[in-house]
């Protein structure tokens, strides 16, 4: 009798226990909802450093500044007169610059190096600036997170979205 409820029970477990695996539905994803939300505080943050900038500037009243069209601010600090050229893709440029925080704070101390525009990864808004320069010009540029650093900063004195200004010259320019 043992025996029969024995193999009973065994064949009660295989013939249940044979059943195939239910497949899992997967987590509704709401990726769209999630990339406008993200769009949102790109926004609000691009917002907000503008702010920020514009209330620098207008307490500036020595420099005079200008918009780029690609969204940083710049003033001469020495502009050179005539027709001298400015630099092109694929030239290399000596430059020397100094990076620093709004309150006039050293992130990083003066630097020379040079650069080959269009070709070389730099300060993307650096990268545009230079192309507005001629040999001997020195400019101040106020740089927002989004053409500076990012949301990454640099990972050493640049923090996470902030603001940035860098004063640079145009030494010398080679020709491709």
């Amino acid at each position: 009798m043992k025996h029969k409820t024995l193999y009973f029970l065994l064949i009660f477990i295989i013939a249940f226990s044979c059943k195939e695996p239910e497949a899992r539905r997967p987590k509704t994803q709401t990726t769209k909802n999630f990339y406008k939300e993200l769009i949102a505080e790109n926004k609000q943050l691009i917002k907000k450093e503008t702010e920020l900038i514009e209330h620098y500037i207008s307490q500036d009243t020595i420099n005079t500044y200008k918009a780029s069209s690609t969204g940083f601010w710049y003033t001469y600090t020495n502009k050179v007169e005539g027709n001298t050229p400015k630099p092109k893709s694929e030239d290399v440029v000596a430059i020397e610059y100094t990076i620093t925080d709004l309150e006039g704070e050293e992130l990083y101390p003066k630097q020379k190096r040079t650069y080959k525009i269009d070709k070389e990864d730099f300060i993307p808004a650096l990268e545009d600036g230079i192309k507005l320069m001629k040999i001997g010009e020195t400019i101040t540029f106020v740089i927002p997170s989004h053409r500076g650093f990012g949301i990454a900063g640099d990972g050493n004195n640049i923090e996470v979205n902030q603001t940035i200004k860098s004063t640079l010259t145009l030494i010398d320019i080679k020709t491709k």
